[in-house]
C-alpha cells in the first residue's frame, strides 16, 4: 500500500511517500481502508520528536481517519466488510481499573494511533473494533476524518472537566483552530454565552461558527476586552490550548470561583502562574489529554443527529503531507486540514 512515512525526526521535509506493508487485523482489530485522514498539531509534533514518546521507525503518523473496514480479525463481534466508519483514535489495554471504570484516557497503556503504533496517513490501518465509530450518511469520508481527535478532546474538555453550565460565559482560546472550532459549538449547545479569539482576518469566520463576541487577539489586550464585555465580572471558563503566550491572560479573565481548561502549549509551556492569584479568587484549572471512548460516543450522537459538525479548511492529496503540514505549521488554517487518501 501506499502511507506517508518518515524514518528519522526532522521537519516535515523527513516525509515520504512511499509504498509500505499492508496491515493484516490482529484478534479484535479489523482493517480500515482509508479514504482520509485528519491533521492535528500533534502529528507535526510526533513527527520532530518533541512529543515526549518515541515510535519505530519508519513510522506512519496521523490519528483520524475515515474509510471502509476491509478485513476482519478472530473475535470481532460488530463490525462487517463494507461498514462505513471513522475511527476513535485513543488505545487502551481495555482490562485494567481506569478502562473498565470508563476512564480508558487514563490508563496506564494509554496512546494515541499514530503517536505509538502506526496511524492514518496510508491507504489502510488496523484498529480495534472498539475503535470504531459509524459514518453518518450525511457526512463524506473527509468531513468525519476531520473531527474525532478535537471532538473527544472539546468534549471532556467542557462537558466532562468544566461541566458547562446554560447561561454561563466560556471564552475560546483561538477559537478557528480545529479544536477551537469545534469548542465553539459544544459551549452553544451546552447553552453558553462563547467569547472567542481569533486575528482580524478570520473573526467573520467566529462568528458564523456561532461566537457571540469576538476578540482580535492580535491586536487587542485579551483579559482587558473580556471584562469589558462581561461588565467587569470575567468569563465561567476559559477554554485554554495556545499556552505561555495566553496563559495569565487567560487567568485573569476568569469571574471568582472561574474553571480554566487546558490541552495544549502549542506557543510554549514556560507559563508562569501568579498562584496568589489563583487561591484568593478561587479559580479551578484541569489539565486534559483527550477524553474516554464513552465520551466520543456522546459526542458522536450529536455529529449523527447534525447537532456538531466539521469545519473544514482544505484538503491536500495524501502525497502532499508535507504540504499540509506546512499549512498548519503556518496556522493559515481556519478549521481541519484534512488529507484525501487515494484508492
Amino acid at each position: 500500500m501506499k502511507a506517508v512515512r518518515y524514518h528519522q525526526y526532522g521537519d516535515r521535509s523527513v516525509l515520504r511517500y512511499e509504498d509500505a506493508p499492508q496491515p493484516e487485523p490482529g484478534a479484535g482489530q479489523v482493517v480500515v481502508e482509508l479514504a482520509a485522514a485528519g491533521v492535528n498539531h500533534l502529528d507535526v509534533w510526533v513527527r520532530e520528536g518533541v512529543y515526549g514518546s518515541r515510535v519505530p521507525m519508519p513510522h506512519i503518523g496521523g490519528s483520524d481517519g475515515a474509510g471502509v473496514v476491509a478485513k476482519v480479525g478472530p473475535g470481532v463481534r460488530r463490525a462487517k466488510e463494507g461498514d462505513q466508519v471513522a475511527i476513535s483514535p485513543g488505545l487502551s489495554c481495555g482490562i485494567c481499573r481506569e478502562c473498565l471504570s470508563g476512564r480508558d484516557h487514563l490508563c496506564r497503556e494509554y496512546v494515541i494511533l499514530g503517536a505509538g503504533p502506526d496511524g492514518t496517513y496510508a491507504q489502510a490501518v488496523a484498529v480495534p473494533e472498539a475503535n470504531l465509530l459509524p459514518l453518518p450518511a450525511q457526512l463524506t469520508a473527509v468531513e468525519a476524518a476531520a473531527l474525532p481527535l478535537v471532538l473527544v478532546t472539546a468534549w471532556h474538555m467542557l462537558v466532562g472537566l468544566a461541566r458547562i453550565r446554560p447561561g454561563e460565559t466560556v471564552l475560546v482560546l483561538a477559537g478557528t483552530s480545529g479544536v477551537g472550532s469545534v469548542a465553539i459549538q459544544v459551549a452553544k449547545l451546552f447553552g453558553a454565552q462563547v467569547i472567542a479569539t481569533a486575528q482580524s482576518a478570520k473573526l467573520e469566520r467566529l462568528r458564523a461558527l456561532g461566537a457571540d463576541q469576538v476578540i482580535d487577539h492580535a491586536q487587542e489586550d485579551i483579559a482587558q476586552r473580556v471584562r469589558q464585555l462581561t461588565a467587569k465580572e470575567g468569563v465561567d471558563v476559559v477554554f485554554e490550548h495556545v499556552g505561555e503566550a495566553t496563559w495569565e491572560a487567560s487567568l485573569k479573565s476568569l469571574r471568582p470561583g472561574g474553571r480554566l481548561v487546558t490541552c495544549g502549549s502549542t506557543t510554549g509551556y514556560r507559563a508562569i502562574t501568579d498562584l496568589r492569584y489563583v487561591y484568593s479568587r478561587q479559580l479551578s484549572i484541569f489539565g486534559d489529554y483527550m477524553g474516554a471512548k464513552g465520551e466520543l460516543l456522546d459526542a458522536w450522537q450529536r455529529v449523527l443527529s447534525g447537532a456538531i459538525r466539521p469545519v473544514i479548511d482544505r484538503t491536500f492529496p495524501l502525497a502532499d503531507a508535507a504540504l499540509a503540514h506546512q499549512h498548519l505549521e503556518e496556522r493559515r488554517a481556519v478549521g481541519k486540514v484534512v488529507l484525501e487518501i487515494p484508492a
